[in-house]
């Protein structure tokens, strides 16, 4: 990662939710030292209108993904196709995987440290803070950020800084930005 952290990015959605329900979501990413990464997910939203798991013990877990989540997309390497993903969930649970390419041999990969997460909740923001440390793991090169939001009819919204495919597709290698 370069020195220009920290910054700030606004998601998109990838098809705009009902009226009124997400006006915004944006992410902070900082880089206090070499490795460690600080998120901020800043879910600006009618929370009586979305699904937001409650929360739980920190733990690894599974598919995220089909709720309420927040992510983080990181390359192995510069010029590779290898990168991690991180899904973070408003329970605090988390998972964090490696793939040797497009959505290829993917790995659960348990950190020495595991992530830090810590959620706060008002009703018409939810915040989330996510601190990563990957000092013990290859990373260079690009990162994608994105997000699912569910609503209270169980429908997923999913957000991106791009969305480079025809259909919500996170892992796409153009959703990749240099920071």
């Amino acid at each position: 990662m370069t020195s220009r952290l920290p910054r700030k990015f606004s998601l998109r959605p990838f098809t705009p939710s009902g009226p009124g329900i997400v006006r915004a979501l944006d992410v902070r990413v900082e880089e206090p030292a070499q490795g460690t990464f600080d998120l901020r997910y800043t879910l600006h939203a009618d929370l009586s209108r979305l699904r937001v798991p409650a929360t739980r013990s920190p733990r690894h877990t599974d598919e995220l993904w089909k709720h309420t989540c927040f992510e983080m997309f990181v390359r192995k390497w510069p010029d590779s196709p290898a990168y991690y993903e991180l899904n973070v969930s408003p329970s605090t649970e988390w998972a964090l995987y490696a793939f040797d390419d497009y959505h290829r041999n993917r790995a659960d990969v348990r950190p020495s440290t595991p992530p830090r997460v810590h959620v706060a909740r008002e009703p018409d923001r939810l915040q989330v803070d996510v601190r990563l440390d990957m000092r013990d793991l290859p990373h260079a090169g690009g990162m994608a950020l994105s997000a699912v939001v569910e609503d209270d009819d169980g429908d997923l919204g999913y957000w991106a800084l791009k969305h480079a495919s025809p259909k919500p597709d996170f892992h796409h290698p153009d959703s990749f930005i240099t920071i």
